[in-house]
């Protein structure tokens, strides 16, 4: 049991009984914090251009990221808002309800991904919305996990996890130089394979989905239904590209990349253990620095690693620096310390690791929707 599992025995109902959210408000000098169940399209371009002028705004806070991440498997969501005395839009935090058989439910901002938490016009009016939402959820057996970027709130915060950015020349000729030889070589290793690059959309969804199922077993971890990434490519897929390197006519590595203000990140890549001794996971990274570059992002964001891990490790070697990423509960006393066993975890993971690969990829999307990852 982790803190994120076993959290929260926290605040009030999740909906009123007439089925609206309720709008137990708090006050904070002139600003009240309310919530919404869903946006009005008027509302959805208010809301955006927040995200869109606040300095820590990313895809994830947007209102289709939101709405996407909660309608794919029918999670509730959630959007905080605060107000001026005006009814100026000054703060938002976003959430989606996840539900699973396992763990119950949890309020998260926002799963799946390493960014949410709120964003406001200050420190105080995020903390208000903070506070509001954790006053929803009292006395109500849900746990509450906000997913940020900003140190020191006032919450039970985990802080084992990190993110993994480096900075982006103007050229992918001034990032080889940058690399130096000996990864340059390693790059330059699948090329003896005679390896296939393409790049594309919602129609590499499926030979993306057959590397990252196969590894996910690899790794033990049940993997997400193939309808997330399909989904997640038709609904936000103008800020999203797959990029998929072939070898002997198969997929042997494959990455989903989103690209946002200048940021290019790769939440999720995967490379097949059948095919590692020709480094084309190697090969795979350097085309989606390439292709950050293309994209004249300014900065790639790794994605989210464990402190001192072998994926961390991995990443660092390409220049990435870590950058810490606070998880707070806020329904859990400040002091509580770790609640996991992470012998359970492991075993788990060594179990599901033993699984044919078909078995795996029918029962892991049943239940990962729902999980902690």
């Amino acid at each position: 049991m982790t803190p994120e599992d076993g959290a929260a025995l926290a605040d009030a109902p999740d909906r009123a009984a007439d089925g609206r959210v309720p709008a137990a408000a708090t006050e904070l000098g002139a600003t009240v914090v309310s919530a919404a169940a869903s946006l009005s399209d008027a509302a959805t371009r208010e809301w955006d251009d927040y995200v869109l002028r606040h300095p820590r705004g990313s895809l994830y806070h947007t209102a289709r990221w939101v709405r996407f991440a909660g309608e794919v498997f029918a999670f509730d969501q959630r959007y905080w808002m605060a107000r001026d005395a005006a009814g100026r839009l000054v703060g938002l935090l976003p959430f989606v309800r996840q539900r699973s058989v396992l763990f119950g439910a949890r309020w998260v901002s926002l799963p799946f991904v390493n960014y949410g938490g709120p964003l406001g016009d200050s420190a105080p009016i995020e903390e208000a919305l903070i506070r509001a939402a954790a006053a929803a959820q009292r006395g109500y057996r849900t746990a509450l996990e906000i997913r940020d970027t900003v140190p020191g709130r006032p919450a039970y915060c985990r802080t084992d996890k990190v993110s993994m950015l480096r900075d982006l020349p103007d050229s992918a000729e001034l990032l080889g130089k940058q690399l130096g030889a000996k990864l340059r070589s390693q790059i330059r290793r699948a090329d003896r394979e005679g390896p296939t690059v393409v790049v594309g959309g919602h129609e590499l969804a499926d030979e993306f989905y057959k590397v990252f199922a196969e590894v996910m077993r690899d790794l033990g971890t049940p993997v997400y239904p193939a309808k997330f990434f399909r989904q997640l490519l038709r609904d936000v897929g103008t800020d999203c590209d797959v990029v998929v390197v072939r070898l002997q006519g198969q997929p042997a590595a494959a990455a989903l990349l989103t690209h946002f203000r200048g940021v290019t990140e790769v939440p999720w890549a995967a490379s097949r253990r059948a095919f590692r001794a020709t480094s084309v996971n190697m090969r795979l990274y350097w085309e989606c620095l390439s292709l950050a570059i293309q994209r004249r992002s300014q900065r790639f964001d790794f994605g989210r690693s464990t402190k001192d891990a072998g994926t961390y490790a991995f990443k660092a070697q390409w220049g990435a620096m870590p950058t810490p990423l606070y998880w707070y509960y806020p329904l859990l006393p400040r002091d509580a310390g770790a609640a996991g066993d992470s012998r359970v975890a492991n075993a788990l993971r060594r179990a599901w690791t033993r699984l044919p690969i078909g078995i795996a990829n029918r029962v892991g999307p049943a239940i990962s929707p729902g999980l902690p990852w």
